[in-house]
């Protein structure tokens, strides 16, 4: 199992982004996916979510009208786009799949995270 982030990088306050997370070695199609975000010093924050079809996603109220969580079966790939950035966007960003299975149980598959640092 693997999930690869990309697209991350340094960019000026107002400035866009677009976040990528290629999966293999599992059913993507069956995973709700997320993107999360931890800047030095605080906890993990999620930052959007969306259902394994697309049709329906969430976001964390720091972010909405803002980012955009999208993805594609068929590539095996979530992205994120990000807008009109801010400093306190600057963290590093996770991708996550995350699946319900019998008895309660939670299987989690995390990537490594890509460095986003807003600043000027």
């Amino acid at each position: 199992v693997q999930l690869v982030e990309s697209g991350g990088g340094l960019v000026q306050p107002g400035g866009s982004l677009r976040l990528s997370c290629a999966a293999s070695g599992f059913t993507f199609s069956s995973y709700v996916m997320n993107w999360y975000r931890q800047a030095p010093g605080k906890e993990r924050e999620l930052v959007a979510i969306i259902t394994p079809d697309g049709g329906s996603t969430n976001y964390a109220d720091s972010v909405k009208g803002r980012f955009t969580i999208s993805r594609a079966n068929a590539k095996k790939t979530v992205y994120l786009q990000m807008n009109s950035l801010k400093p306190e966007d600057t963290a590093v960003y996770l991708c996550n799949a995350r699946a319900w299975l019998q008895y309660g149980r939670v299987q989690d598959y995390w990537g490594q995270g890509t460095q986003v640092t807003v600043s000027s």
